[in-house]
């Protein structure tokens, strides 16, 4: 039997069943020896098959089992901030990722921002930016909203600008939404869980506050979890994520994720140009006259040059 899983709460996993019905269900122990290097095998919006065999784990149980993962049409996978060797899957077989930006209350990083495009392009996954809390913005923020939307429109994703708590402001995102399974995400504190509340009044997700002493948002999410909605289609809301470490990519392939180098990187004089310090490199003669954004490129360099093995639970920017 097939089933969808909406959540996971570690050892226990809530699964939408072909009938309608939610079951909890527990994994089977081989599941985790089949060389996964995650700290979380299976992941919301994944489809799992079923064994129906007594599951027991401490003073619980189920008559439920997941025997396999069905194979993922793609995911969206960031480096664990406890253990670097592995890496934890935020979601599975994602159709679109909407990723919430804020540029105010709290101020989302471009290299966050910038990171999660990557990981998104790895596995070409369509992304939209919503710029969110637009009522906040200041003269200041309205320019840098304007720039921003004209960069990134430029090398191809769709971007907004919204009050997440209007209902008039996110409809679009309904007819978006019809029939696919989406992602929501992004830094703490910008506006999930209010987006996704005005999208189905009737889900009531928990909203937080924003820390006034950092500017940053307090967890109120705390698994990844997929919801159903009244209008079609299901949303991945995520906890929200304050460092976003890339992994099981190739550094030698980290510009064919930004689309703007896609483009141009046969121009450099050497195949197998990195776009660091080699000469008559076509991407960094784009920088240069400004075709490619130096924010962008700075990103790359630092994707480049940092170390696999940093846990990333000291970078507050990325």
């Amino acid at each position: 039997m097939q089933g969808l899983v909406l959540k996971s709460t570690g050892k226990w996993y809530s699964i939408l069943l072909p009938s309608g019905e939610i079951i909890s269900a527990g994994i089977k122990g081989k599941l985790r020896l089949d060389g996964l290097k995650t700290t979380n095998p299976v992941a919301a919006g994944d489809r799992v098959l079923l064994e129906k065999r007594e599951f027991h784990y401490e003073d619980e149980s189920s008559e439920f089992a997941i025997c396999e993962v069905v194979p993922r049409e793609n995911y969206i996978v960031r480096k664990s901030t406890n253990l670097s060797k592995q890496m934890q899957i935020i979601a599975a077989n994602i159709d679109r990722m909407y990723l919430v930006v804020t540029l105010r209350s709290p101020v989302t990083q471009l290299a966050f921002v910038d990171r999660m495009l990557v990981s998104a392009e790895s596995f070409r996954i369509p992304v939209t930016l919503l710029f969110n809390k637009i009522d906040l913005y200041q003269s200041g923020d309205l320019q840098q909203l304007e720039r921003l939307q004209h960069l990134y429109e430029g090398i191809g994703y769709r971007c907004h600008a919204i009050r997440g708590d209007q209902e008039t402001d996110v409809a679009f995102l309904r007819k978006g939404i019809e029939g696919k399974q989406v992602l929501i995400t992004g830094n703490s504190g910008v506006g999930k869980s209010t987006l996704v509340n005005s999208l189905d009044s009737s889900l009531l997700l928990r909203t937080g506050e924003i820390s006034q002493a950092h500017e940053q948002g307090k967890h109120t999410t705390t698994f990844a979890e997929m919801h159903a909605l009244k209008s079609g289609g299901y949303i991945i809301d995520t906890p929200g994520i304050r460092a976003f470490g890339l992994v099981d990519l190739e550094k030698a392939h980290y510009s064919h994720y930004f689309p703007e180098m896609r483009e141009r990187m046969e121009g450099c004089k050497f195949h197998n140009c990195q776009h660091l310090n080699e000469p008559h490199c076509a991407i960094k003669k784009a920088v240069e006259s400004g075709e490619i954004a130096l924010t962008r490129y700075q990103t790359y360099v630092q994707l480049m040059m940092e170390d696999s093995d940093d846990p990333y639970r000291r970078n507050d920017y990325a």
